[in-house]
């Protein structure tokens, strides 16, 4: 299981348990190291002292929070405890609310929300309570210098958690608006018929990261001295009228099989092709 991330009891009412936050999930990307051009040496930072004009080791370092203009006050994490909110060990439930009401651009990080050995009954009641109802819980939790406000919502076997933007921090965008007068019956018909055709069952398991695949592709080419082919570029036609477009993409969808075999073809093209053995 994942390292905890937070230990507290979670406050409902009058009652009160021992919990432990888990990580529910972590993006995965390519991550390159910095080389030396010349001889392919790894290049590392030196932390560097302006003021005294050399490099000094990371136990000379110290937290400081500039608050005019190269005027800082030094900060320790015995000064960061004490000063640390109730919320630090104790997330206390605020209130319900209709899981609808709460547009998921305010969601920020995921979390499991798991019982200590303790609080295992009223965990599980609060999880049943939470499913049976269709309310989330909205509560204040302070971790990682930072107090959040945070949901918890039932999940498939225990309670989820997510932390939450504030409103302050989610970005007011005044031209972000839809005229629906530009909206034509025939097309809006036709634009609900290609989303039913391509409706499916939510499995996340068939998503995968294409760029991450072809980069590792890239990588075990060049290990073996292959000739990385470049991947053809996607041909899209012009589109000139909405309603056309409409019915070719639903002419298109009902062709499956022509599909599979392009993007058998794709794959093809995709593929790292080897170097000929020189005679």
């Amino acid at each position: 299981m994942a390292s905890t991330v937070w230990k507290g009891h979670l406050s409902f009412g009058l009652v009160s348990f021992p919990v432990k936050l888990y990580s529910a999930a972590r993006g995965e990307s390519i991550h390159f190291n910095q080389l030396h051009k010349t001889d392919g040496s790894r290049v590392r930072q030196v932390l560097y002292c302006a003021a005294e004009e050399k490099p000094i080791s990371r136990d000379e370092i110290v937290k400081g929070y500039e608050y005019e203009k190269d005027r800082y006050v030094v900060i320790d994490d015995a000064d960061i405890k004490k000063v640390a909110p109730p919320t630090a060990k104790v997330m206390e439930i605020l209130e319900f609310v209709k899981a609808a009401e709460v547009d998921p651009i305010y969601f920020e990080t995921s979390y499991y929300m798991a019982p200590e050995e303790a609080g295992e009954k009223p965990y599980a009641l609060l999880f049943d309570a939470l499913k049976k109802t269709g309310y989330l819980g909205i509560a204040k939790l302070a971790m990682h210098n930072r107090e959040h406000i945070v949901v918890l919502r039932p999940g498939d076997k225990g309670v989820m958690l997510h932390t939450m933007f504030y409103t302050h921090e989610i970005r007011a965008v005044d031209e972000f608006r839809t005229d629906l007068t530009l909206v034509k019956d025939k097309e809006l018909t036709l634009a609900i018929s290609l989303i039913e055709a391509l409706v499916a069952d939510f499995e996340p398991q068939k998503y995968t990261d294409t760029y991450r695949d072809n980069i590792l592709q890239m990588v075990e080419a060049k290990k073996h001295g292959d000739v990385v082919v470049e991947i053809p570029a996607p041909h899209r036609e012009k589109v000139v009228d909405i309603l056309d477009a409409l019915k070719a993409s639903l002419a298109a969808v009902k062709k499956p099989a022509a599909s599979a075999e392009t993007l058998e073809g794709s794959k093809e093209a995709a593929a790292p092709k080897k170097r000929k053995a020189r005679g």
